[in-house]
Parts: structure tokens; C-alpha cells; sequence
């Protein structure tokens, strides 16, 4: 049996019993939000923890404009961008070459490798994604939240544009500058697993 969709007239009342049931069906994605974001398990669990404490205060005033979960990435993203910053605070969180309309200007890598060929376990294995993980976290906060809250928590475009409060051509732009940025930090590694590979087959 299907559990009914969260109320948002009995949150903004402050129910308590809709609050947990709200917290129990966000929390898994707002922790692996703040966690792809932040890089970091204790991060994470602030930012977790923090979202709700703030969406808790907020909800009275939720118009319900955007969906509850859109306005729940927002608080989450806004929360792990800010640990980046108490942590870091001299990265800056907004790309410093600026935001086109088009993909003029958007670096391309030096080194690309393709590989579309590897075998389906090698995509999938711990070492991996430990590595794809890794390539991530070398993103500036920027570029990482695009591509966190695009490819890896699935927001559309316009969803996307409406957590980070930009427009959907700057989604567009910065998630191409993500994923070549990606694809070239990846491309050593997955060169040395494609040799890996042909020897192997040899």
C-alpha cells in the first residue's frame, strides 16, 4: 500500500508526526546531496542535520511555488556550500570566469580518453567509483553542485536551476564545464585500466 503524499498545509501547521515523515522520506537523498558536495561523512551528517533544523523554521512561511523536495535540495545545497566555505574560505563559490548563455569559452581537456569500451564490472567496481568520487571532489563548488544535483541526484535542468537560484542557460554552461573538467581527470585512470584490460585479454 502506497503511504500518502506528504501534507503541506499540516507542515506549515507545525505537525509534528508529518515533520518526521517528511524528515524519514529526504533524508537518505539530502545526505548523499550533502555528502557528494562536501566529500566528507561529517559534513554530510551537519549538513543533514542542519537542513531539517532550517526547514523546520522555514516551512511556515513555504509558499509551495517550487516542490517541497526542490526547496529541501536548496537548504541542503546552501548548507554544504557553506561548510565549504567555513572550511576553505578562500575558494570561491562562483565560477570566476563567469556564466555565457552558450559554450564559448568552456575549457577543453588536454587528454581524453574513451571508455566506452571497458567491461561493465570495471565501470562498477569499488576502486571506481572511489575514483569517479575523487574526480568530483576536485571540482570547484560550483561546478560540483551542478553535477551533483544534475547527473547524480537526477534534478531536470530547470530543477537544478531552481536550487542554486540561476538561470538555466548557467546550469547548462557549467554542467558542460563539469563534465569535460570529469572526463579529462579521469581520463589516466581509465587509460591505465583499458591497458589493464587489453593485457589481460592478451
Amino acid at each position: 500500500m502506497n503511504e500518502a503524499p506528504l501534507s503541506l498545509e499540516a507542515l506549515r501547521a507545525g505537525d509534528r508526526a508529518e515533520f518526521a515523515r517528511m524528515v524519514a522520506q529526504y533524508s537518505p537523498q539530502v545526505y548523499r546531496l550533502g555528502l557528494k558536495i562536501t566529500a566528507d561523512e561529517q559534513d554530510a551528517e551537519d549538513v543533514l542535520q542542519e537542513t531539517f533544523v532550517r526547514a523546520m523554521k522555514a516551512l511556515p512561511g513555504f509558499e509551495g511555488r517550487s516542490s517541497l523536495a526542490t526547496w529541501l535540495f536548496r537548504i541542503a545545497t546552501n548548507e554544504a556550500l557553506m561548510v565549504l566555505r567555513r572550511k576553505k574560505p578562500q575558494v570561491t563559490l562562483v565560477e570566476e570566469t563567469g556564466d555565457a548563455d552558450e559554450e564559448e569559452g568552456v575549457p577543453h581537456p588536454q587528454q581524453i580518453v574513451d571508455w566506452c569500451c571497458l567491461p561493465e564490472a570495471e565501470m562498477l567496481s569499488s576502486e571506481t567509483k572511489a575514483e569517479m568520487d575523487r574526480a568530483a571532489a576536485g571540482l570547484s563548488p560550483a561546478l560540483r553542485s551542478v553535477f551533483v544535483l544534475r547527473d547524480l541526484q537526477g534534478l531536470s535542468v530547470r530543477e537544478t536551476a531552481e536550487v542554486l537560484g540561476v538561470a538555466e542557460a548557467v546550469v547548462k554552461t557549467r554542467l558542460v564545464r563539469a563534465r569535460l573538467k570529469l572526463r579529462e581527470a579521469l581520463s589516466a585512470y581509465f587509460g591505465e585500466r583499458m591497458q589493464k584490460v587489453s593485457a589481460d585479454e592478451e
